[in-house]
């Protein structure tokens, strides 16, 4: 294809995540936000809005997706709405673009691309058979800390000592946002499918040669741990109840709010390799924290999201409103506080965008495709099954196919 000058995007959902990418987009050349589409009417203004304040406009609100496609304004789909709307969505697009009523060309997906392994794979077939470039919106992979250490760690230590062999990752905070992150049946799990996505993909990205792709490592074997250690307490599970209008029921159906994961992946020349990671939405602290680290023959990294160089300091007499000007998630309103400076680039979403945008613009395929978002979701069953067997599960799996985990069957029961 000929390169674009610049991509016009089209973004599906308007929630929390949505308002982040925008925010990020400010730091992407050649994007422009020229279509959102939500069900609801008040969001897709409310979004449309915030794109034309942050001049990524002009920006129209579309009433239904297939006008959103069949606009000759849409170059490329961001997939944000919920977790179990995805596939219905990636349908819609691969019909309009196949029976040519849209001139859409790439498609990109936030984390987790999919509820199952059968869902994930149809994803991946739906975008190659309607011919669409297929990015998999994976924001750790882009955080700048680890986009500098890799480089730092591969370049200095893994070319004299040899390459890493252990990945920590750990992501953890008070919940989420929506109500349907802690319904299973939406969601597809709990903590477990909302945040182990994050780590073990960070995970096996660290533990890549930057000279191979992230297929060199083959996963060989899962264990997994799931708990609820806090909000099926009846006073948490209560406020959940409280907070989402009774939509979240965590006392008769909860899903997990703790996971653990060990993955043990080797390497084209037969190393082993292990990656580490625990997830929480139990957390009680300054706000979201992500720690990694990565280890080797001579050498470690490591990063903790909260450790910044800004803090503040609030006593007892500053009184406020609740909010997240300071860090995602944040847990308080005073007392000495951690300040990211620019949470859209620590986290990732701004060079994640930036190279979407340029992949998609030139005709190249990204670096995190739709195949990557299969692994991971290909992972995360893995771990959702040992979880409930008891077991370590071994790879190739077939017979994870279709499984669904427990948390995500509860509703249909």
């Amino acid at each position: 294809m000929t390169e674009k000058n610049a991509l016009n995007i089209g973004i599906v959902g308007t929630g929390f995540i949505a308002e982040f990418h925008l925010k990020s987009m400010i730091g992407v050349r050649n994007v422009r936000i020229a279509g959102i589409f939500s069900r609801n009417a008040e969001n897709r203004e409310r979004l449309k809005l915030l794109a034309d304040d942050l001049e990524l406009g002009p920006c129209t609100t579309f009433d239904t997706l297939n006008q959103m496609l069949e606009s000759d304004e849409i170059d490329a789909v961001w997939i944000l709405s919920p977790n179990h709307t995805r596939l219905d969505v990636m349908r819609q697009i691969h019909d309009a673009v196949a029976e040519k009523r849209s001139k859409v060309f790439a498609v990109a997906c936030e984390k987790p691309l999919a509820k199952t392994i059968a869902e994930a794979r149809e994803m991946l077939r739906l975008a190659e058979d309607a011919g669409l470039n297929h990015g998999y919106l994976e924001n750790q992979i882009f955080c700048t800390p680890v986009l500098r250490g890799k480089e730092i760690i591969w370049r200095r230590a893994a070319s004299t000592t040899g390459r890493p062999y252990l990945a920590r990752a750990a992501e953890e905070h008070s919940g989420p946002h929506a109500a349907w992150f802690w319904q299973g049946d939406k969601q597809g799990g709990g903590v477990l499918s909302d945040m182990m996505c994050h780590s073990v993909e960070v995970s096996r990205h660290l533990l890549t040669d930057p000279n191979k792709p992230r297929s060199s490592l083959t996963v060989k074997a899962v264990n997994g741990t799931v708990a609820n250690l806090k909000w099926t307490r009846p006073k948490y599970a209560q406020q959940l109840s409280d907070r989402f209008g009774g939509k979240v029921d965590y006392k008769n159906r909860p899903s997990e709010d703790f996971a653990r994961a060990t993955i043990v992946l080797e390497d084209e020349e037969g190393n082993e390799l292990m990656i580490e990671a625990s997830t929480s939405w139990a957390y009680v602290g300054a706000g979201l924290r992500i720690q990694l680290e990565l280890l080797g023959p001579e050498y470690s990294m490591e990063f903790n999201s909260l450790s910044t160089g800004l803090k503040v300091f609030m006593s007892r007499e500053v009184m406020g409103q609740e909010g997240e000007d300071l860090v995602e998630k944040q847990n308080a309103e005073q007392g000495l506080m951690p300040v990211l400076e620019d949470e859209a680039g620590v986290y990732g979403y701004t060079d994640e965008n930036r190279h979407m945008v340029d992949r998609f613009r030139k005709g190249l395929k990204p670096d995190e495709t739709f195949e990557d978002g299969l692994a991971v979701v290909q992972m995360l069953i893995g771990l959702y099954r040992s979880a409930e067997i008891g077991q370590t599960v071994t790879f190739p799996a077939e017979e994870l196919e279709n499984y669904v985990p427990v948390v995500a069957r509860v509703a249909s029961d």
